[in-house]
């Protein structure tokens, strides 16, 4: 085969790129004539879902992006914020669910690779890395085989990498029986002066290629990323890419050694559609053409036809345009890390991507029909039903119920899945996994960086719009109870097919919810990403919109944990319980149904009762803290109890039954526990902020005791329960 663009273009040939009949019709047109193969795949991997959000955009353009301490937000490859002292936070959380689901170790580890690609490339030094996963129900039979694989490529990565990971979510539904997640997040620090970014510019400067040699691994992923599942999915396995994490490790140090000089006009790196998304980014950004010549691109195979050099998704390698003369310097300081470099082509002036093999121009597209003029559907969509709000009943047995919890797969501890990680690895956690949120110092000062991952699937379900406020005021809530300024919010936005009325109406619901706590919290958007089609033969997952937040704490000696710190301490909570165990984890796996209303999520209570936490936090007067979310009271003592190593004795009123003061999942509630005199004063200043506040009881003891004995959980055969659950399930290999 000479260049592969001798092969026909049918319409079946056509339907296997992902494009409609309507979508290549516009193709023609764009190009005034018909595309080469070559041409079809570039257009395939930059109209997929994946790359070009045809489905999404429309809707994602209301969200809130902007504050004084934005600097960049989305649109580059992560999203920026100052926090202070000339520095800049840099962060971005995206989706490996597809290749995760088929190759569980290497979709896991390439998501990983990408995103920390995606943050060392705007000038940042990597210094956390985060996670949100979702499994299906433990009794599948792939469950087990895929938490192994996803957990160990996680590790495996990010550990030979040397990036920290700090924490993360796991959490196992039916409903990601045929379709897991795989959301990982990276977090690094930057001089906010020395930013970069992908827009090209000056023509005739040159096009640098660095990095990794080109395979033919990962061809075709963005489209795969694009599709449903159906029973033949295994087949795919081709399209998944292989990583090397001591090469990345490699082209982080490289690059921020390039970039401490003046070279780099603008970097990308080589994501979803690699050679062709990132030169047609850099040069459209730009308003600049490229024209590469593809002999000249580094290959480790024989023989690639320049439609699988443009749509590989080979790993860790960058696009990078120089200014003219220092390419041997540049040069001298990748070979030196033991990478390829090569000077692939130039800028032009034409305002398309040229593209040159063996002396024959083998593609020649205009960049707006691939970027501005790309497909954006306004996808029909209905709003989600609302439920009727439905009395939850109490079980005879409220202790086994809390024990069932807790030491059962939602509530138990993920240890098993964070000692896998590295996370003291560079020295700056100070917050390890297992609390509210992840801290990590910001080097050589007392300033910390508060990180956390959050969604509540069954919300978002429920009520969409609920459950996007909700999952955004979670993370606000967790990077508060530490002790941090919440500040913004990056997200990966998993949904089914668009094409369902339904489900788009899920999706637009769920954005409105965000939206609104977003403005609300003074919490924007910088970043995200957006994962449709996640349904396997017509059954698609919950909508889960998983948030990652990052807030800042200017002193990390006043942080707070969430372990009871001894005997005597008071136990205060501050909010508001109320009887709303509607989609609440009591009534779904102790009652066995699932119907009702959610919390409600008032965001002006949210704001008051947290900011109201963190100034007791930040002024000294507290230093355990803890929110309540999943399971409610009882859960959050739980955790606080068995991090401690001590006991606690509470008594709630009549106000509510018991099982609802238990278990009910109102928001906006923490609960502290410091001294006796302190909480009094803190019971006086909430009454008088207008703050509801309930002095609970005191720590001490070996058990958690609830009304004179009404419950009274063991705190050892907790643990046990607690601690045991997540590693004798991976240990039964039956």
């Amino acid at each position: 085969m000479k260049n592969g663009n001798e092969i026909q273009i049918t319409p079946e040939l056509v339907k296997e790129h992902g494009l409609t009949v309507e979508e290549y019709e516009r193709i023609k047109r764009a190009m005034g004539r018909e595309p080469n193969y070559t041409e079809l795949g570039i257009y395939s991997v930059m109209w997929s879902e994946h790359c070009s959000y045809k489905s999404s955009r429309l809707h994602l353009k209301k969200l809130p992006t902007k504050a004084p301490w934005v600097i960049q937000g989305p649109g580059e490859n992560a999203g920026v914020i100052d926090i202070g002292d000339g520095q800049a936070a840099i962060f971005k959380m995206e989706s490996h669910n597809h290749p995760s689901y088929i190759e569980p170790y290497q979709g896991a580890a390439t998501g990983v690779g990408g995103i920390l690609r995606d943050v060392f490339t705007m000038g940042a030094r990597p210094v956390a890395n985060m996670n949100a996963l979702r499994f299906g129900e433990p009794n599948h039979p792939k469950t087990r085989h895929l938490v192994g694989g996803v957990v160990a490529g996680i590790g495996g990565y990010g550990n030979c990498v040397g990036v920290p990971t700090v924490g993360g979510e796991t959490n196992f539904d039916p409903s990601y029986n045929g379709n897991i997640l795989v959301n990982a997040m990276t977090v690094g620090l930057a001089d906010a002066e020395k930013i970069f970014y992908c827009a090209a510019a000056g023509v005739g400067n040159p096009v640098v290629y660095v990095g990794s040699k080109t395979g033919r691994d990962g061809i075709h992923g963005a489209t795969m990323a694009s599709a449903e599942f159906t029973d033949d999915s295994e087949e795919k396995r081709p399209t998944v890419q292989v990583g090397d994490p001591f090469t990345e490790k490699l082209l982080i140090e490289a690059c921020l050694e390039l970039m401490a000089t003046d070279a780099i006009i603008a970097i990308q790196d080589m994501g979803a559609a690699g050679l062709t998304s990132s030169s047609v980014e850099m040069a459209s950004k730009g308003g600049v053409g490229f024209e590469l010549n593809l002999d000249n691109v580094p290959q480790r195979e024989a023989n690639m036809l320049p439609y699988e050099m443009m749509l590989s998704e080979s790993q860790e390698r960058m696009l990078m345009v120089l200014k003219p003369g220092r390419e041997d310097m540049a040069k001298a300081i990748f070979e030196k890390w033991e990478l390829d470099f090569a000077v692939i082509g130039h800028i032009t002036d034409t305002g398309k991507l040229t593209l040159k093999f063996k002396g024959e121009t083998v593609g020649d597209i205009p960049l707006d029909s691939l970027t501005d003029d790309a497909p954006e559907y306004d996808r029909p969509w209905v709003p989600t039903p609302k439920r009727e709000a439905v009395s939850v009943k109490a079980v005879d047995d409220l202790n086994k119920a809390a024990m069932d919890l807790i030491g059962g797969p939602n509530l138990c501890s993920r240890r098993w899945i964070w000692e896998q990680y590295d996370h003291m690895v560079m020295g700056d956690t100070i917050q390890r996994p297992g609390g509210d949120a992840a801290v990590v110092r910001v080097h050589g000062t007392m300033k910390g960086l508060a990180i956390s991952t959050d969604v509540t699937p069954r919300y978002c379900f429920a009520d969409p719009v609920e459950g996007g406020k909700q999952a955004v005021a979670e993370t606000w809530r967790n990077i508060t109870a530490v002790g941090a300024l919440p500040l913004a919010i990056t997200n990966c936005l998993n949904f089914g097919n668009p094409e369902r009325k339904d489900i788009m109406g899920q999706f637009v619901g769920c954005l409105e919810g965000m939206g609104e706590a977003c403005r609300a919290l003074d919490y924007p958007i910088v970043s995200g990403n957006v994962s449709l089609y996640n349904e396997t033969n017509g059954k698609g997952i919950l909508p889960t919109p998983a948030i990652g937040g990052v807030g800042v704490m200017q002193d990390i000696d006043r942080m707070a944990t969430i372990a009871f710190e001894g005997a005597g301490q008071t136990v205060v909570l501050i909010g508001e319980t109320k009887d709303e165990l509607g989609a609440s984890l009591y009534q779904r796996e102790i009652v066995g149904e699932d119907a009702g209303l959610p919390p409600v999520v008032d965001l002006a209570v949210e704001r008051r009762n947290g900011d109201f936490v963190r100034a007791l936090i930040e002024n000294g007067q507290v230093t355990t803290c803890h929110d309540l979310s999943d399971g409610g009271l009882i859960a959050a003592l739980a955790d606080m109890a068995m991090a401690g190593g001590v006991g606690v004795d509470v008594t709630v009123d009549d106000t509510l039954p018991l099982h609802a003061h238990l278990f009910s999942e109102s928001q906006a509630r923490y609960l502290v526990a410091t001294d006796a005199d302190t909480a009094e004063q803190i019971r006086k200043e909430a009454k008088d902020a207008g703050i509801p506040v309930t002095v609970l009881g005191e720590t001490g003891g070996d058990s958690i005791n609830v009304n004179g004995g009404a419950v009274k959980l063991d705190l050892k055969a907790l643990k046990s329960a607690h601690e045991g659950w997540l590693p004798n399930y991976m240990a039964n290999a039956s």
